[in-house]
């Protein structure tokens, strides 16, 4: 697949699921009271259907799993993680702060747990 033909598609699967959660019943309640922005839950929904499959079913799931994960840790904490693991994955001196700091192993840790927990929710 291209690389315009799969923007194309992602394109697609975020216009799809920003219209699913924007057509929910009770989604102005919904909005006020979820603890992360829609980009991010989005994001974390075109991730996880990318690892658990294009379907319906893996959305409901993922969207589930978003939910947990956001029940569990606040979005700044989340935010947090997200970074060290991408930090981490860049290698080197400058890296090695995110690997070895307790901080920063203690947000990742809490978001891998977050995510456990929601594996064994949803999934």
């Amino acid at each position: 697949m291209n690389m315009k033909v799969l923007r194309r598609h992602i394109a697609s699967v975020v216009i799809a699921v920003i219209a699913l959660i924007l057509v929910q019943p009770g989604y102005s309640r919904a909005a006020e009271n979820n603890p992360y922005p829609t980009i991010a839950i989005a994001d974390y929904l075109i991730g996880c259907m990318g690892s658990n499959g294009q379907t319906r079913e893996a959305m409901a799931r993922c969207s589930c799993s978003i939910d947990v994960v956001a029940s569990i840790i606040t979005h700044k904490d989340y935010i947090r993680a997200e970074t060290v693991m991408q930090l981490r994955l860049q290698g080197g001196d400058k890296a090695a702060i995110f690997k070895t700091a307790a901080r920063w192993k203690d947000a990742v840790n809490n978001l891998r747990a977050a995510q456990a927990e929601a594996e064994v929710r949803c999934f």
